[in-house]
């Protein structure tokens, strides 16, 4: 049985993939700190409580597992909190890479997939966005992911790493059989924040911006929903094993989701209309994020299955009712 060593499985997409991991018959292996992550997250394999940021703890979990493949999901990801604190994203996002780079060269472990993301393209100059866009990042967290891009590419040139990154577009939505979803504190995320303006009535949704060049004024995005994302992380897990070299594939779906929509698709599936109010556009924002995904299908033979905005939506709501025991 092949062995996964998972990085920030703890995490909401890293549990969701751990999940898929062990369905598709690997032994899977959590390493987190639970910083950012949740102990009863960890349900398809042990937990190694460590952190990335102490070598020595990274380097022993890599000795003591000696995985066919590592999984690196252990980043920090609020654009905002990267914008005000760029020197915790940097330390952690990119100095933590170097350190579990290291521990693979120190094992001879060859094979890695990355976690990484749409925001290292930033405003985008063409739509859909392929991987060949050019890479602009406008906040520290995008800056960070790109380094470690960068970094995995440079060492899997001089020391023979096979490498594999996947840039999310955004991630969305909770394992359907309800065991995982999606909990952050503070919670960021458009779509946990319109189900709480939903069926919480003291809270409420602030649209950011009315005035883009779409085709209702607010923001487009692509969600992908996070059981999607784990399939492609088990092809890309896969890939890796079979193929030298770096390589990178966008993970979206192709189709926009305007806020107004989102908005209507949660009023749809809750029965209830979100408290919503209307904001000024946050510096920066793009007015449309929209994957190409033909790499990833034509390579990876990986398509999204589940990622319409309805199951997405149906399936958030349902866990976060389960968390609340409505």
């Amino acid at each position: 049985m092949r062995t996964v060593l998972v990085i920030g499985g703890a995490g909401y997409v890293g549990s969701h993939c751990c999940k898929a991991f062990a369905a598709a018959g690997w032994r899977v292996v959590c390493f987190d700190n639970l910083s950012r992550g949740w102990r009863d997250a960890v349900k398809w394999g042990p937990l190694i409580e460590g952190d990335l940021l102490n070598r020595s703890e990274i380097s022993a979990a890599v000795r003591d597992t000696r995985p066919d493949l590592i999984a690196h999901f252990a980043a920090f990801a609020y654009v905002g909190e990267s914008v005000a604190s760029p020197e915790i994203y940097y330390r952690n996002n990119c100095v933590g890479t170097i350190n579990m780079l290291d521990a693979m060269l120190e094992y001879e472990v060859k094979p890695l997939l990355f976690s990484s993301t749409c925001a290292s393209y930033g405003i985008p100059q063409h739509l859909p966005i392929d991987e060949n866009h050019p890479q602009v990042p406008i906040n520290p967290y995008g800056e960070s992911k790109l380094m470690a891009e960068k970094m995995l590419r440079d060492y899997g040139a001089a020391h023979g790493l096979r490498t594999v990154a996947l840039r999310y577009f955004n991630a969305a939505g909770a394992d359907a059989d309800g065991e995982i979803g999606e909990r952050h504190e503070p919670e960021t995320h458009a779509i946990p924040l319109t189900i709480e303006a939903a069926i919480d009535p003291d809270a409420t949704f602030t649209v950011m911006g009315t005035d883009f060049d779409t085709r209702d004024g607010s923001a487009v995005r692509d969600y992908i929903h996070v059981t999607d994302l784990a399939s492609a992380h088990v092809a890309a897990g896969a890939f890796a094993l079979a193929n030298e070299g770096s390589h990178i594939f966008n993970l979206g779906t192709g189709v926009g989701t305007t806020v107004l929509e989102l908005l209507a698709a949660v009023e749809r599936i809750a029965g209830r209309r979100p408290s919503v109010e209307m904001g000024g556009r946050r510096a920066g924002d793009p007015a449309a994020l929209v994957a190409s995904y033909e790499k990833a299908q034509r390579v990876l033979g990986w398509q999204p299955q589940c990622s319409d905005i309805d199951t997405i939506v149906d399936t958030a709501l349902a866990w976060r009712r389960s968390r609340a025991g409505a």
